[in-house]
């Protein structure tokens, strides 16, 4: 049987890794069902919604030229007219978007750069555009905290054994 892109089929897990699922389709054929194409939701872990020897409907979004399979689970699910996935959920904590979970301007009166700012004018800094001279002013201030903090860290280093040098 020829596999076909949009056809909606029924497979078995064969196999769980932590971009996806594979899936045994009839006659030994196998695709792959993509972490994204698994929920509508965020799925961070695919054994948290899959196991091995599952049964699961699959629709066919893909088929490359060497033969694989792509396989979707979200979208061979039958959905009445009208209806909306839910919105992607939002970021937070370290390393996420939107700095621990409030709006990006909601610093204290402050943008990401430690400027003030302005929320009737969409969040752009309530003060003129800086000069060229107050830019370079900050940028040298700023290089000379930098690089005096180096020398701190990097005096006790150099040597070995012996004391620091004078």
């Amino acid at each position: 049987m020829a596999i076909e892109v949009g056809a909606k089929l029924e497979g078995k897990v064969t196999g769980i890794t932590h971009f996806g699922a594979f899936v045994d389709l009839s006659g030994g054929v196998t695709g792959l069902v993509h972490i994204s194409e698994i929920a509508d939701n965020y799925v961070k872990d695919v054994k948290d919604h899959l196991k091995i020897d599952d049964v699961v409907k699959v629709k066919v979004i893909n088929v490359d030229k060497d033969g694989k399979i792509g396989l979707s689970i979200k979208q061979a699910i039958d959905r009445p007219e009208g209806h909306q996935p839910p919105p992607p959920r939002e970021r937070s904590g370290a390393g996420g978007f939107g700095g621990g979970g409030g709006d990006r301007f909601n610093r204290g009166g402050q943008d990401r750069g430690g400027r003030p700012f302005n929320k009737q004018s969409g969040g752009r800094p309530s003060f003129g555009k800086p000069s060229f001279e107050d830019k370079m002013s900050r940028f040298l201030k700023d290089s000379e905290e930098r690089i005096s903090s180096l020398k701190k860290n990097t005096e006790g280093k150099r040597g070995g054994r012996g004391a620091k040098r004078v």
